[in-house]
């Protein structure tokens, strides 16, 4: 797995104005196929009266699904542009759908690609970016009396902390670089008596 990747700080919509045509960048986050094929029927019913709705999108850490769509334009003049400009950002996990209102004027070949490739340049600047690393999930259980504690001292120490559920004992969720495992169970082994119990679990990617 890639150890890191970047991907949108949130959703947003970026427009642009060329030769009276109108450029409506909009621009998700999305976890796969579905929630973009979703994000860009909404645009398209946002925008019925459109001529054109072209798309992109990379999903992957390792961008290893990339798909794109003129909708209409001259083959080559805006899904692909716009996917490059995704790939050529090292983007991930990022859907970009731009909406054209026809001015009257063509733009020609050269024309839409610049306009196309530009308005996601642009929103992706406007918007920003978030890197998310990888980490390996781990479990720590623990008894409710030295619980807060250890909660208190993850999250002052900058660990991840994702969840934090209470039963018989108190299980506290977290994300940690792989390298860090060992050193992690020596400190928890110290912060606990070693009562601790040190669950590894599977692979996520979070906020670095």
């Amino acid at each position: 797995m890639q150890e890191q990747y970047r991907t949108l700080a949130g959703e947003g919509v970026h427009e642009i104005e060329i030769n009276k045509s109108r450029f409506i960048a909009a621009l998700a986050p999305v976890a796969d196929e579905a929630e973009a094929q979703d994000f860009i029927a909404r645009i398209r019913k946002e925008h019925p009266g459109a001529r054109h709705h072209c798309w992109a999108y990379v999903l992957g850490a390792d961008g290893g699904v990339q798909k794109a769509s003129d909708d209409g334009e001259p083959g080559g003049t805006a899904g692909v542009p716009m996917l490059q400009m995704l790939v050529r950002r090292e983007v991930r996990y990022v859907v970009a759908v731009v909406t054209r209102y026809f001015g009257g004027i063509k733009l020609g070949a050269g024309g839409l690609i610049r306009a196309y490739g530009g308005v996601v340049g642009e929103a992706l600047d406007a918007l920003g970016t978030v890197t998310r690393q990888r980490f390996r999930l781990v479990t720590v259980r623990v008894d409710h009396q030295r619980a807060g504690r250890v909660e208190n001292d993850l999250r002052t120490t900058v660990r991840a902390v994702r969840e934090v559920t209470y039963g018989a004992d108190v299980r506290i969720e977290v994300g940690l670089p792989e390298a860090d495992l060992d050193a992690f169970r020596g400190w928890l082994a110290d912060a606990t008596a070693g009562t601790a119990v040190v669950e590894v679990g599977g692979e996520a990617y979070g906020d670095l």
